[in-house]
């Protein structure tokens, strides 16, 4: 349909730069600039990452309308990311954004990054989306929530983290191994050839649906200092097996909030997102989860969909798009 509505998104909340073009819920680009320097720090640096943004977003947004085919007078509207982020970062996606709406007389629309992750689920991919209400569990180096999805615009968090989130633990535990940042994915990678029964670490005990991830980090840092102080080649002689280990550890969490969410709601529909969706052994897991339960539903978003992306932001922004739910160009981070 030619009056389907063409929706420019620009995802700025951390250390990657992206533009994306959606015509309707079809993605015509989707594209991301990385930041490698953070990796020589072990994180990510905040000053550096939006000096990085503001050399990025330019080249960005003309690769994404390139690709895409579209001239800019034929775009209906900008999202961009509002929060939560990097306030640094954030601010050079919206003050972009803002000049290009003013620039071309169209709409603006803010959109919350979390909500981004979950909406993404209804990108137009060939999967099928999720039937409302469903539950999402979004996992991320920042966040980790249940969230309670009645439709794109009604969502309740039933459950959050009270301190860190999964994907930071991933990654803390990963320097502590001695692996480059974001050690996430190769934890991931590593724990295939490891035993998941290996290592046992502190579990948090935590009421209703909340996580806690601190006491977890601090249990595997406290193993892993003992046992070096005992033998130096303790990581290198066990490091698959720690691995998988810490791996199974974070994920076991994870799957049981989830198990309780979907007995206390009733609701069998449950969709995963955000950068710590991509880990392969909680994927497993929750297909196991699935397919023990004839009336559960799982939807797990493509990969390129789970990091942060900007074609999630701009399909949130085609969602307030069709309510006519514009930002001013007062709206801050």
């Amino acid at each position: 349909m030619d009056s389907e509505p063409i929706i420019l998104g620009i995802e700025s909340s951390c250390d990657d730069t992206s533009a994306s073009i959606l015509k309707g819920r079809k993605v015509l680009s989707n594209v991301i600039s990385n930041q490698e320097i953070h990796s020589l720090y072990g994180g990510v640096v905040p000053e550096l990452a939006s000096r990085a943004h503001e050399q990025n977003i330019i080249p960005v947004v003309d690769a994404a309308l390139s690709k895409a085919n579209i001239k800019k007078n034929q775009i209906s509207a900008v999202a961009y990311t509002n929060g939560p982020g990097l306030l640094g970062s954030l601010l050079v996606g919206s003050s972009f954004a803002k000049s290009f709406s003013l620039g071309l007389g169209i709409p603006i629309i803010t959109v919350n990054h979390m909500k981004g992750h979950i909406l993404s689920h209804f990108i137009d991919d060939g999967n099928e989306s999720p039937s409302f209400p469903f539950l999402c569990l979004t996992v991320s180096g920042g966040h980790t929530q249940i969230v309670q999805v009645e439709s794109p615009t009604i969502m309740n968090i039933i459950g959050t983290t009270l301190d860190d989130a999964a994907g930071e633990a991933f990654d803390k535990s990963a320097k502590l191994l001695g692996i480059a940042y974001p050690g996430g994915p190769l934890i991931d990678k590593y724990s295939k050839k490891g035993n998941i029964h290996a290592f046992t670490f502190g579990k948090p005990k935590v009421k209703n649906l909340d996580f806690s991830f601190s006491g977890l980090k601090t249990s595997i840092l406290y193993k892993i200092q003992n046992n070096t102080q005992k033998d130096p080649n303790f990581i290198k002689d066990n490091f698959n097996d720690l691995c998988a280990s810490i791996q199974y550890s974070i994920v076991s969490i994870l799957i049981e909030k989830i198990k309780i969410a979907i007995m206390q709601t009733g609701i069998n529909n449950l969709a995963i997102a955000g950068g710590v969706s991509a880990n392969t052994y909680l994927r497993e897991e929750l297909k196991k989860l699935s397919s023990n339960n004839n009336n559960f539903k799982l939807y797990i978003p493509k990969f390129e969909y789970c990091t942060d992306n900007a074609a999630m932001i701009a399909i949130a922004g085609y969602f307030k798009y069709l309510d006519k739910d514009y930002a001013n160009l007062n709206e801050t981070p």
